[in-house]
């Protein structure tokens, strides 16, 4: 064998060497937390039940932080804001500084009161049973993570929960008018973060892009974006992001809120004093949002290790809990030991660098193409939709909002990709055949002019080819133009089916599996 040949054969195993790497620090991540496990002081069968739950712990973390982070990171990837390094380095560091700042010391039994913990016989059923919807709920998140499809953790965890509880006590367990209010998310979520995105990606086209002296608008309109962004995201920072150890309200929160919209303000303001467009006007004023994407990249990434570190230990913490706290009793709250929290932290963060790179390029590029512009309306549709959402009391899920908001401004481009092209053939069809000097001379006037003058040019076009009353002015095939103007698909329908699909088997395909493993779990045990 030459050494062309050895090469040849190393870059074709070169794949399955790197997917080697990430399986076997994963495995090691596993093994040192089971190891770990063992010396916390149980003893007997509650010791080799406690190592387990304890891998089975370390999994769903490193699956939340494969698929969940991206939300988070993706847009602003998918921008050019930050490198795919950057953003790993950045989500794992501040996704593990919320789950151990913020994550709180106490974390509800069973997640959202979704079933009734009086029905479990015994703590033994209610272990098996945690146990079961949690290694459910990593294999789902596996699964979706392996085909690049972002769901919802808590989704995950509450159809295992529903399942693994089933299966245990029957269906009277269940709190199906609970159950009714997370499958109206599935709806309520997406919709919500697609129509703030998109309502947020048309308020800046008008106020900026298409505006006639784009700088001049720019030094206008973009100091009063970035105050509303920081105002959106100190606002969901303290609700959402502290609220497990500063408890405020959301008039304390708005107001801390408006403060720091203040500082954003003037500084930003100060920034744009001497902004000069180069060439490219859109260009540069994409450039003006970059630092603040990063900013929100870290935030959301904050908020969401600070809140979703319970998906991935809360089950853990409960059957530690029965074991070490309670002697056997089933509590509402269960505290959070310090080394399940950092469990969950490093996992979040190891998963993220090991496999989130795949879910961060779906969000982040293959639905859509994204610029600075399209990444900031994401990331405000992202805070403002669950501030709304959690004044009115609706169960919504950030991955759905995080994503909806993606294909919201995707179809917005469509929209308004398809207007323009239809005001193109209006024009070409109200001008003399063959007069193609005459065409491109309104053009350029039409193209310099703002979206009102736009529409004044077309009227008054219509207007006037109105009153010629000349059928000899126009050819058949210009008088049929716009019957040919086609809309032009900038996201990918595969995407949105492949997706959407995921989201709704999500809960049953969890709870089915939930279900499985119970029995063969409780089979294991009772042998």
């Amino acid at each position: 064998m030459n050494i062309k040949d050895i090469h040849n054969l190393e870059q074709a195993t070169k794949k399955g060497r790197t997917e080697l790497f990430r399986l076997g620090l994963g495995l090691i991540f596993m093994v040192g937390v089971m190891l770990y496990a063992a010396m916390k002081g149980a003893t007997g069968e509650s010791a080799l039940v406690l190592v387990v739950a304890a891998a089975i712990g370390a999994y769903m973390a490193m699956n939340i932080g494969a698929n969940d982070v991206a939300n988070n990171v993706g847009p602003a990837v998918g921008s050019k804001a930050l490198t795919l390094v950057g953003a790993l380095v950045i989500a794992a560091i501040f996704e593990a500084a919320g789950a151990l700042i913020a994550g709180g010391e106490v974390v509800g039994t069973i997640r959202n009161g979704i079933i009734d913990p009086n029905l479990i016989p015994d703590s033994d059923t209610f272990v098996w049973l945690m146990m079961a919807a949690l290694l459910a709920a990593a294999l789902w998140l596996n699964i979706a993570t392996a085909v690049g499809a972002p769901v919802s953790t808590t989704h995950s965890i509450v159809g295992a929960i529903i399942g693994s509880g089933i299966a245990a006590s029957g269906f009277a367990i269940v709190d199906w008018a609970k159950m009714g209010q997370i499958a109206a998310s599935w709806v309520i979520s997406p919709v919500l973060g697609g129509v703030v995105a998109a309502a947020m990606l048309y308020f800046v086209k008008r106020s900026i892009i298409y505006q006639t002296d784009m700088v001049a608008a720019a030094r206008k309109v973009v100091p009063w974006l970035i105050a509303f962004m920081g105002w959106t995201f100190g606002t969901y920072i303290v609700l959402k992001g502290l609220n497990r150890v500063w408890k405020v309200s959301f008039l304390e929160a708005s107001l801390i809120g408006l403060g720091i919209a203040f500082v954003c303000f003037i500084f930003t303001r100060w920034r744009l004093a001497n902004f000069q467009a180069q060439t490219d006007g859109k260009k540069n004023v994409n450039q003006l949002f970059t630092i603040p994407l990063i900013f929100a990249a870290a935030l959301l990434s904050f908020a969401h290790g600070s809140n979703d570190v319970a998906n991935a230990v809360g089950p853990l913490a409960a059957i530690v809990d029965v074991y070490t706290a309670h002697n056997g009793v089933i509590a509402k709250e269960s505290a959070i030991p310090m080394w399940v929290m950092v469990i969950g932290a490093l996992g979040i963060s190891l998963g993220l660098a090991l496999y989130g790179p795949k879910v961060i390029r779906t969000i982040g590029s293959e639905i859509t193409e994204l610029d600075q512009t399209r990444a900031y309306c994401i990331a405000m549709s992202a805070t403002i939709t669950v501030i709304i959402a959690s004044q009115m009391g609706l169960p919504v899920s950030s991955t759905h909002i995080a994503v909806g908001g993606v294909f919201g401004v995707g179809f917005l481009r469509e929209y308004l990709k398809y207007s323009h092209d239809k005001m193109v053939a209006q024009i070409k069809a109200h001008h003399p055949e063959g007069d193609q000097a005459a065409i491109d001379a309104f053009m350029l006037q039409f193209n310099k002019a703002s979206v009102d003058a736009k529409g004044q040019m077309l009227r008054e076009l219509k207007a006037q080819a109105k009153r010629q009353m000349d059928p000899a002015h126009f050819s058949k095939a210009e008088r049929n133009a716009l019957k040919k103007v086609y809309r032009t698909q900038l996201v990918q329908r595969s995407q949105l089916l492949r997706i959407a699909a995921a989201w709704v088997i999500t809960v049953p395909a969890t709870a089915l599996m939930a279900g499985i493993i119970f029995f063969v779990m409780k089979g294991m045990m009772m042998a």
